[in-house]
């Protein structure tokens, strides 16, 4: 069972047999689908599920913060179900693909206090962008 899952049925999350899908189809490493790439890996395993109950899904997933809504550049928005594990992103410029990666460096550090203008920070979003293999093959 994924950790998306356990997590969910440790809430006593109702699953459906619509949201076990959905939770199934963002299991594993390095998952960000935009919403239309998880309805067709659901829709492959149930044939019936509906596109408003995949958005539905995924919306109360991200409410519950169970699953973290990644925008990169005016593309689609992405789903990762990597929310309880601090990470930051590495996206390809030219692909769109995107990995988690987990810096040896605090991200903060990097921010002088002079710099924070008297900000309390609560977290840091980094994105790395660079190209992808495929795109530096290609």
């Amino acid at each position: 069972m994924s950790d998306l899952l356990e997590r969910l049925r440790g809430r006593g999350w109702r699953m459906t047999a619509q949201r076990r899908v959905v939770a199934e189809v963002l299991a594993g490493e390095h998952v960000h689908f935009t919403a239309d790439e998880v309805l067709a890996r659901a829709a492959a395993l149930l044939p019936e599920i509906s596109r408003a109950t995949v958005y539905n899904t995924l919306g109360e997933l991200v409410s519950l913060g169970e699953v973290i809504e990644v925008g990169t550049d005016g593309r689609a928005r992405r789903y990762d179900p990597n929310a309880h594990h601090p990470h930051q992103h590495l996206v390809c410029s030219e692909c769109g693909a995107i990995r988690d990666v987990h810096p040896d460096v605090d991200p903060l550090a990097g921010l002088p206090p002079s710099e924070r203008f008297g900000f309390t920070v609560s977290e840091v979003e980094m994105t790395y962008r660079g190209l992808c293999p495929d795109c530096v093959g290609g």
